[in-house]
């Protein structure tokens, strides 16, 4: 997965990308995210909203960075309020997920963390950043998922066996390689 992830024009392109640090048998991006930062990449992780909005921010995450579990018993690195953005600010962002089809829908854990954190993406036809790409093992490809319409999809997928862009499955747009 890594090497196929860090060869793509997506990945090489992308200067500020969010990772997440694995939970309950998600693919470990956390070889891929060693590759950011040897390539000098801005690399982010995910965090909670304090104030319960069930959306998320992303911070500036560094070799040895102080983590704390959140609520759901995740690793999050411990930050200052002003060090956090927003998704928009961001080039990719690699999600987990449960569960991807061949149009790029996605079934995550069911909080809708990502889907309310990028509700942006939805009205976008052009300037489409960030680019959502989701991590999983090729097991995890299903032949349907039946999208909500509040659902966010996949620009593309990194999985142990393939690198793979979606026509995307929220906006009709050609994700690029």
């Amino acid at each position: 997965m890594t090497r196929g992830a860090a060869a793509s024009a997506v990945f090489r392109n992308s200067r500020r990308i969010a990772f997440y640090l694995p939970n309950d048998g998600e693919m470990d991006p956390r070889p891929l995210l060693r590759r950011a930062w040897s390539m000098h990449k801005l690399c982010y992780l995910p965090v909670l909203d304090t104030l319960g909005s069930n959306r998320l921010w992303f911070v500036p995450y560094r070799p040895g960075a102080a983590l704390r579990m959140n609520r759901y018993g995740i690793p999050e690195p411990i930050h200052a309020a002003r060090a956090r953005v927003r998704a928009a600010a961001l080039d990719l962002i690699l999600a987990p997920l449960v569960a991807f089809d061949q149009r790029g829908h996605r079934l995550g854990m069911g909080g809708g963390y990502y889907d309310r954190s990028l509700a942006f993406l939805r009205g976008r036809r052009h300037w489409r950043r960030p680019r959502l790409y989701g991590l999983a093992f090729e097991f995890q490809q299903v032949k349907h998922l039946q999208a909500a319409a509040w659902d966010v999809g996949l620009d593309g997928c990194f999985s142990d066996a393939h690198a793979r862009a979606f026509r995307n499955a929220s906006s009709g747009q050609v994700a690029s390689r």
